[in-house]
């Protein structure tokens, strides 16, 4: 299906973004990862994809922080490949505190990663996929980009951004065969909800299954996580020719949760 597309994953080397390069690996399309980690494990990561699914893999370590860097990120897929077809902008963190406590440095980084790296990354590629007269821009944002949970402010506020920004960019591309659409998963096992879990667990002194149940039945009535795999296909799914038509949205992946 995406044969021949170039395709760019931030944040592709664990959890929900290596699941997504995935799935766009298997449905054709050739990838740059990009991420933080052990250079020998993403290394076994890469050759990993491109063995099992004949796709051209390359890796980027370019630091989501900074705007110059990501937009350097996109001229060097173009400059490598010829083409950029693709960007999922996924990359984040995440931090909890009370809002009046929250420190401010937290908050920078949380906004810069979540959300301007999107930015810079949407602003460098529209002008390749414009010229191409094709394109899928893919933001992964959250259920925490539709509502709001407390201790969060940092996440929450880049995450409802990030569904504005993909509003924005799908109104000004319609017309030129460029899509901008967001996906807000609800929870999913990450690296990332693992330490939420582990911090319920320590905090009440329960078990990490009664830990997990219990973040899931506060706000997932599915009572199960989505998984990487979910959200590769959901991605895939609006990189194909049913989805042309599809722009400026956000669907939920979240069993549920914001349909209360």
């Amino acid at each position: 299906m995406l044969k021949g597309k170039v395709a760019i994953v931030t944040g592709s080397t664990s959890g929900i973004g290596l699941g997504i390069a995935k799935e766009l690996a298997k449905a054709g399309a050739d990838l740059v990862l990009n991420g933080f980690g052990d250079a020998s494990e993403i290394e076994q990561i890469r050759s990993g994809i491109e063995r099992d699914h004949g796709v051209r893999v390359a890796y980027d370590g370019a630091d989501m922080s900074n705007g110059d860097a990501v937009r350097n990120l996109i001229g060097r897929t173009v400059e490598k490949f010829g083409r950029l077809d693709i960007l999922v902008n996924n990359a984040g963190i995440q931090f909890t505190a009370p809002v009046d406590e929250f420190p401010a440095a937290r908050w920078d980084a949380i906004l810069a990663i979540n959300l301007s790296a999107a930015f810079h990354g949407i602003a460098a590629a529209v002008p390749q996929m414009k010229k191409q007269h094709w394109g899928r821009i893919v933001n992964i944002a959250s259920a925490h980009g539709l509502v709001a949970s407390t201790h969060k402010a940092a996440y929450v506020a880049a995450k409802h951004g990030m569904v504005g920004l993909t509003k924005v960019v799908g109104l000004e591309m319609a017309g030129c065969g460029v899509t901008c659409n967001a996906v807000c998963p609800g929870w999913v096992r990450t690296p990332l909800v693992e330490k939420q879990i582990s911090d319920i667990a320590a905090q009440k002194g329960i078990s990490q299954k009664e830990a997990t149940n219990e973040l899931l039945a506060e706000k997932q009535p599915s009572l199960d996580f989505a998984s990487p795999e979910q959200l590769g296909g959901t991605v895939a799914f609006l990189c194909s020719a049913a989805a042309d038509q599809i722009t400026g949205t956000a669907i939920s992946v979240d069993g549920g949760w914001t349909a209360r």
